[in-house]
């Protein structure tokens, strides 16, 4: 489904910060393979990112490049743009979002994007300036939260966790502030711009505020008064993916990437050190990924 068309190919170029290795010397015997994806420098496998300055992805792509496989990392600054992108095949493969967002992309697209692996779960915390702990959040008290749908029931679920709210049914990844039981609720909830939830913080109680944009206010995860646990099975819908076009889900290269991502020195620890320590790592096999995405995209679609 073509949604921007060319236009993608302008936008990525546009804001493309390219990590490639040059290719050893092959000499003529080499040469046939170079018309193989990611068999050489000049045909790499190209993975949609919206961070690509990240140190360890350059430790990422000399690991690949180590095991024969080049790779280039193509960094854009709107997410909705990478999806696209690899459905009309600009891209090879993208890692930059959890499987919730993935479901969202292909319910509204009519698409059919796949989970091949995983790289972790980022917990979300409640940071407030004014109280210590949960217990100490008075009856009445105003919590911001993103408004972006993704972000905005993964809020809910922290605050249901945190014994602050219920949600009807016990909430999902689907949930909005109308499901929440005000009378057997503590809190009340704003929502905002995702930006706007650590620069809120002055006037509210407390802010749900992603990892991201924890910086901002000088605090770090470690400051939180809560976080959800990234172990549990609510948290599945937030598992960090490599994702590609259903007909590539088996490319054995692809498979590979996923296999050194895991196992190659260097990068999973500088994807923590990336996170300042807050990324839980993951590594669920592509069928229960896809069980996972399957469930999430079956509720979004019931709910349409």
């Amino acid at each position: 489904m073509k949604i921007f068309g060319r236009a993608i190919k302008a936008v990525a170029l546009a804001t493309t910060a390219i990590l490639t290795f040059a290719a050893c010397a092959t000499g003529s015997a080499g040469a046939a393979d170079d018309s193989v994806l990611g068999a050489s420098a000049d045909n790499p496998i190209r993975i949609g990112v919206v961070n690509a300055e990240e140190p360890y992805r350059a430790v990422f792509a000399e690991a690949a490049r180590e095991d024969g496989i080049y790779i280039e990392f193509v960094n854009f600054s709107e997410f909705p743009l990478v999806n696209q992108a690899l459905a009309e095949g600009d891209l090879d493969m993208n890692q930059f979002q959890h499987l919730q967002f993935l479901a969202n992309f292909n319910v509204a697209t009519g698409e059919n994007l796949t989970p091949i692996g995983a790289t972790a779960v980022y917990p979300l915390g409640l940071y407030s300036f004014r109280w210590d702990s949960v217990a100490e959040f008075p009856e009445g008290a105003e919590i911001a939260i993103p408004n972006d749908p993704t972000n905005q029931a993964r809020a809910l679920l922290v605050l249901q966790d945190a014994g602050l709210l219920t949600l009807r049914d016990g909430g999902n990844s689907l949930s909005t502030p109308f499901d929440i039981i005000a009378d057997q609720s503590r809190v009340s909830v704003i929502p905002v711009e995702a930006a706007m939830t650590a620069v809120s913080l002055s006037d509210v109680d407390g802010s749900i505020v992603n990892n991201s944009m924890i910086a901002q206010i000088g605090m770090s995860l470690a400051d939180a008064i809560f976080a959800d646990d990234p172990d549990s099975p609510a948290a599945e819908p937030y598992i960090n993916v490599f994702v590609a076009r259903a007909a590539d889900a088996e490319n054995p290269k692809f498979i590979r990437l996923v296999e050194l991502f895991h196992t190659a020195p260097g990068v999973i620890d500088g994807l923590i050190e990336s996170s300042a320590g807050t990324a839980a790592v993951r590594n669920n096999s592509a069928a229960d990924l896809q069980r996972i995405l399957s469930e999430i995209e079956a509720n979004l679609a019931s709910n349409r």
